[in-house]
């Protein structure tokens, strides 16, 4: 049998605004990600395009702003008595990534600006095997561990200050989300490179013929940048 008195159309009205709520926050999660690019974008153009560094060091000091959008809107969420879901927990996740790797994004996209617009070297591939390699899943599992403590951080700032008591239990539970992570990065990321010789997952060229490889392909990019008369 349907019920539909006041309790049911209660009901209904309680979930379509809880609905409401976690989509408002997905939109903002997207609206952020944009943001991010398009402030480095921004400044890429005022510093490549229109030769002013001043500007565009300005422009990109306006990243964290954006961060810190996200966290006033998970906060407002919060302290308006929305239930907590997964995605307030992922904003958590996705504000700890977008810090602790924000720079590294921010590098790359320079370096591939810069060999676009003001004739720079062409960025290297990152090594698949060998030590570069290794080094390579270290440093992203040490980010990924930044990026977890600034997660973590942020849930028990939020969890304390604009969160009851039943929202901050619901919170905490970015914790085992957070370990699950750190483990399968662990053991996929720097174990498996260390114990396969070197190898990252996806590589199955020796380090030797590798590093030939990557040499041929390197003089024969400088030689067709050189010009027909310096040959």
């Amino acid at each position: 049998m349907v019920e539909n008195g006041p309790k049911a159309r209660r009901g209904e009205a309680l979930r379509c605004a809880t609905v409401m709520d976690m989509s408002h926050i997905w939109f903002v999660i997207l609206g952020c990600e944009i943001g991010f690019w398009a402030v480095v974008l921004a400044g890429l153009v005022a510093r490549y395009l229109l030769r002013r560094p001043r500007l565009s060091t300005g422009i990109l000091l306006a990243v964290p702003v954006v961060d810190l959008a996200l966290v006033a809107a998970v906060s407002l969420d919060l302290s308006s008595g929305a239930p907590v879901q997964s995605v307030h927990r992922l904003a958590g996740i996705y504000l700890g990534v977008t810090v602790a790797f924000g720079h590294s994004m921010i590098a790359w996209a320079d370096g591939w600006f810069a060999h676009r617009f003001a004739g720079g070297p062409r960025p290297r591939r990152t090594s698949t095997t060998g030590p570069a390699a290794l080094r390579h899943e270290v440093t992203a599992f040490a980010r990924w561990l930044a990026a977890a403590a600034i997660a973590a951080g942020i849930t028990w700032l939020l969890a304390i200050t604009v969160a009851d008591d039943s929202q901050a239990r619901d919170l905490y539970g970015i914790f085992p989300t957070l370990g699950v992570v750190t483990a399968i990065w662990l053991v996929t990321g720097p174990v498996w490179t260390a114990v396969s010789g070197g190898r990252r997952r996806g590589s199955d060229v020796p380090a030797a013929q590798q590093d030939r490889r990557t040499r041929h392909r390197g003089d024969r990019i400088d030689e067709q940048q050189r010009e027909p008369g310096q040959r």
